[in-house]
């Protein structure tokens, strides 16, 4: 492999103006590209932001990424699940799973896991590019009835005590 590779035409023309490319690798079915503000997988229309994901791993030539999806709001955060596992073949991945893990790590500010009736939640505070401040986000065991006004109070209660600290 060369010591610098060339960024394809079609992974420049995925990313804005704002955008710096990291790193790149070709896919069976397109690329995937590392830039500054986050992660392109192929056959999406949109840009992952750091903060939407919530795992990514690398076993090679396999990289997985396990997109967060949001699935209700509560006062001052966002109820995430897991979306859709993406699973591409990078028979050549260059720093992509690298700067994935990187980018991906440093959009975390703070985690902590709080134990609930029946399971619990996380809580997570996350970098947003472009942005000032966290994004609070939550993500309930799948155990945790997320709809108990309990369970929500005490979430509600999490969220304040760590994004006052």
């Amino acid at each position: 492999m060369a010591l610098f590779r060339r960024t394809p035409r079609k992974v420049r023309a995925l990313v804005g103006r704002d955008e710096r490319v990291l790193a790149w690798a070709a896919a069976s079915d397109g690329y995937v590209a590392v830039t500054n503000l986050g992660l392109w997988l192929p056959e999406r229309s949109e840009r992952l932001g750091w903060h939407q994901i919530h795992k990514a791993t690398w076993v090679s030539p396999r990289l997985t990424v396990i997109p967060a999806v949001e699935v209700g709001e509560g006062d001052g955060y966002r109820i995430m699940a897991d979306d859709a596992p993406v699973v591409l073949a990078l028979p050549e991945p260059g720093d992509v799973p690298v700067r994935l893990r990187e980018r991906v790590t440093r959009s975390v500010a703070y985690t902590r896991h709080h134990p609930l009736p029946g399971g619990g939640v996380r809580v997570v505070g996350r970098r947003v590019a472009g942005a000032d401040g966290l994004a609070w986000h939550v993500r309930y065991d799948e155990s945790t009835d997320r709809d108990d006004p309990e369970i929500r109070a005490a979430t509600a209660s999490f969220v304040v005590a760590a994004s006052a600290g």
